[in-house]
């Protein structure tokens, strides 16, 4: 694989980076996968964010990183309100709804405020994921759902694919199978954030002036169409475009994504 290119899985075939761009900034929806600590692939995705804004000037981006509660946070922040970097990070809990450090995340917000791109956040409340995984749907109220509707079943290869990636047969894992009803709890928890950043991207795509929509998504979420995709397509919302950075030597599987972006290995944070 050449650093630099994209490529289409399965095929094969070299794809230029506008034509891309092109694809995704008419799907209206777009998916920019990422390993949550990895210093290169948010820079990959602020230079994907800044191409669709330049074709897209009502180019959006949502957050996993946030709970949809802090929208007024984020508004504030690309409204320019904040004095500081430091304020925005205190007003949005950072050190609170989300693990990792902002000096990863903070160029991509620093391009949301400089161009006046409105922030978005994708989750829930913490407290759901746990409550519906251990519970099951049918047991939280309405009224605490936080806006999210009950997710889409998950098929046998999606169980399959959180089996295998969560560990698969390890002799020292209680789960040995992905059909196990033991592993449907996390399944369920899984999926109350599939559900959630695709409920939240469908309220602003079902808009009377729909924005594009760019997701900020860990890529377990996305992956093979399963996760947030298969969500947003039962709600019924599409077309909707995956796009993954590719950090391995080899060609990248069938399926995983529409298409992916070859990372230098030698780029800090690549991989």
């Amino acid at each position: 694989m050449i650093p630099g290119q994209w490529i289409c899985p399965g095929s094969g075939r070299i794809v230029s980076h506008g034509d891309v761009l092109k694809i995704a900034a008419e799907a209206g929806t777009v998916l920019l996968g990422e390993q949550h600590d990895k210093a290169a692939q948010h820079r990959w995705q602020l230079h994907v964010l800044a191409g669709l804004r330049a074709l897209r000037e009502d180019l959006a981006v949502g957050y996993e990183m946030f709970p949809d509660r802090l929208d007024p946070v984020l508004k504030r922040w690309t409204d320019g309100d904040y004095v500081s970097e430091a304020a925005f990070l205190e007003a949005a809990e950072w050190g609170t709804v989300w693990g990792f450090p902002a000096e990863l995340y903070l160029p991509l917000f620093r391009f949301c405020r400089q161009f006046r791109v409105p922030m978005h956040g994708l989750n829930c409340r913490r407290p759901l994921v746990t409550e519906v995984g251990k519970l099951g749907w049918d047991s939280i109220p309405d009224t605490d759902r936080d806006g999210v509707t009950p997710a889409l079943a998950a098929t046998r290869a999606y169980r399959q694919y959180l089996f295998d990636i969560t560990g698969g047969g390890s002799p020292n894992r209680k789960v040995q199978d992905p059909d196990d009803p033991a592993f449907d709890r996390f399944v369920r928890a899984q999926q109350v954030w599939d559900r959630s950043f695709a409920c939240r991207i469908a309220d602003l795509r079902s808009a009377p002036t729909a924005p594009l929509v760019a997701g900020i998504i860990g890529r377990g979420h996305l992956e093979f169409g399963h996760g947030t995709p298969a969500q947003l397509a039962d709600l019924g919302i599409g077309p909707v475009v995956v796009l993954l950075p590719h950090v391995d030597n080899g060609p990248p599987p069938k399926g995983i994504a529409d298409a992916v972006f070859c990372m230098d290995p030698h780029d800090e944070g690549a991989a």
